[in-house]
Order: structure tokens, then sequence, then C-alpha cells
């Protein structure tokens, strides 16, 4: 089993030009006979700060379509109050052509862009941390697969030397009764 295992890694660090790290750590996983499998989001979540799951929140709300719908609404309540309500009531705060809405809208998507481009980029880590560790499995699969097809080839060439030996045994025996024939 030990030597499959260990003829297989020299087979495959030769095969290799360069093995890296992450070879290196399956490499190390495969002798050791430990899974390698984890769950790399659980582990990546619990690494997030504070900051980076407010802003995960917060560009997962500015996505959804509450937010469009509250955003909307909110605008129609804004113009309404101003174009119609307080302009037939006296001065409004916000006078057609809205300046101080368009102020804030910037504000808003000065502040909301950043946000959720570093979610964005959080995700991307994410995503190249999962293809990894998805990697390395795949890897030590391989590598657990190609053990296995030695262990039967190894198996079937024991099972084919003993059935030769017992053709060889049973043409000896029927050599003899043919020889003691009277």
């Amino acid at each position: 089993m030990s030597n499959t295992i260990e003829d297989l890694i020299a087979t495959f660090r030769r095969t290799c030009e360069e093995t890296g790290e992450t070879e290196q750590r399956v490499i190390e996983r495969l002798t050791e006979r430990v899974h390698i499998s984890r769950n790399v989001s659980q582990d990546f979540e619990e690494s997030l700060t504070f900051g980076q799951r407010l802003a995960d929140k917060i560009a997962i709300f500015g996505g959804s379509w509450t937010f469009i719908i509250l955003f909307l609404s909110s605008l129609a309540v804004w113009i309404a109050l101003n174009a119609f309500v307080l302009t037939r009531l006296g001065k409004p705060f916000d006078p057609y052509p809205f300046i101080f809405l368009n102020l804030i809208l910037s504000m808003l998507a000065a502040l909301q862009a950043p946000v959720i481009m570093m979610s964005q980029n959080r995700y991307a880590a994410k995503d190249r941390v999962a293809a990894e560790h998805d990697y390395e499995v795949n890897l030590k699969a391989e590598l657990e697969i190609l053990a296995l097809h030695q262990k039967v080839d190894v198996l079937r060439e024991k099972q084919w030397m003993e059935l030769v030996a017992m053709q060889q045994e049973q043409i000896r025996l029927l050599t003899d009764l043919q020889g003691h024939k009277p």
C-alpha cells in the first residue's frame, strides 16, 4: 500500500514541471492519509472584520428590490412634497430642479459604489479560495484514483500469475495422466 502511494507520488513529482505549495500540501495530506476537504466558505466568513461584514450587508441591501422600491418611493415623496404640496403652502425646501436632491443622490452614489466594490472584491477573493480548494480536492482525488488503479493492476497481475500457475499445474497433471495410460 505505502509503496503504491510512494511510487505514485514519485511519478507525480516527475511528471510535474514544478510542484507548488498547493501540490506539496496535497502530497503531504495524501501521505498522511488526512482529509483535505473543509468548508472554505465558513473559514472565509469567520475571518471577516466587522466593517467587511457591514459592507457586505449594505451591498446586499443596495442590490435588492426592497432598496429599489424604498428608494423610488422616497424620490417620489420628495418630488411630490417639494413640487406640489410645499409650493401651495409656501416655499419648498428644495424647489424644482431639486438641486439638494441631486446632491444627496450624488453623495449616496459616491458612498455606495466603493462599498459595493469592496464587497465584490471580497466575493472574488472568496471565489479564488474556493477554486484553489477545489483544485486541491480534485488533485488529491485524482492521485487516490491513480493509486487505486495501481492496486487493481497489481491484483490483476497477481491473479493472472496464479491462473497461469494453476494452468501449468493442470497441464502437468494431464501430461502425467496421459503418460500412465495403459
